[in-house]
């Protein structure tokens, strides 16, 4: 088991990887600093983040004691927790939503010409698969609600900012979605947004307890 998942944490590093540097070269809408504002080109950031620190933490396991490093796999587990996970589900659930409902508020067809189909499912399909094999393959240790609530305020409130700025800035949303909604509609809109994560945090936490129950605790002081 040890080897498989250092061998998907390597890959799905370099995988990121790739789609990080490959992504912002097919349009002009990501010039000047346009990566910043999409939360779907964030995600992809937040994953190869994460899947890095993951690499690292199976690596330095083989090389030194398990003790010097228990920061580092805390930090997996709580970037993991707080992040990864609730953010690459909610930009899974909330594109697809959308893009169902109706695709020109999030990926107008004018897009098709830019981005490959395949580059729309590595953006918004395959994360979400991706998350749930790494549930399965190691056991994560969740922080407090509290922390982990708190975490996802901090970062909602700062994307949240982020697009209240470019807005003031430039007269255009970053999502079509946002224009149709009136000022008592955005502030609903974010709030439920920031509920839906913290939901996805606990999702996380469940299916985390569901695959491993008691084992967890044990196999992550083992670490």
């Amino acid at each position: 088991m040890g080897t498989s998942t250092c061998l998907y944490h390597f890959i799905l590093l370099n995988w990121y990887i790739f789609l990080n540097y490959y992504i912002p070269q097919l349009g002009a809408i990501f010039q000047d600093g346009a990566q910043s504002k999409y939360l779907t080109l964030l995600n992809l950031l937040l994953q190869a983040v994460f899947f890095g620190v993951a690499f690292l933490d199976d690596v330095l396991k083989r090389i030194k004691k398990r003790k010097d490093i228990k920061f580092i796999t805390a930090f997996r587990d709580l970037f993991f927790a707080t992040l990864a996970f609730p953010i690459g589900t909610f930009v899974f659930l909330a594109f697809w939503t959308i893009y169902l409902y109706d695709r020109e508020l999030i990926y107008p067809k004018t897009l098709d010409g830019i981005f490959p189909v395949w580059v729309n499912h590595a953006m918004h399909s395959f994360i979400l698969l991706f998350l749930l094999i790494e549930i399965i393959l190691r056991p994560h240790h969740y922080p407090s609600k509290t922390t982990g609530f708190i975490l996802l305020a901090v970062g909602s409130i700062g994307y949240i900012w982020r697009i209240l700025w470019l807005y003031s800035k430039t007269g255009h949303w970053v999502y079509p979605v946002l224009e149709k909604l009136s000022p008592v509609g955005l502030a609903a809109f974010f709030f439920l947004s920031y509920i839906s994560t913290v939901s996805f945090f606990l999702l996380g936490e469940r299916l985390n307890h569901w695959k491993w129950g008691n084992r967890m605790l044990r196999t992550v002081k083992m670490e």
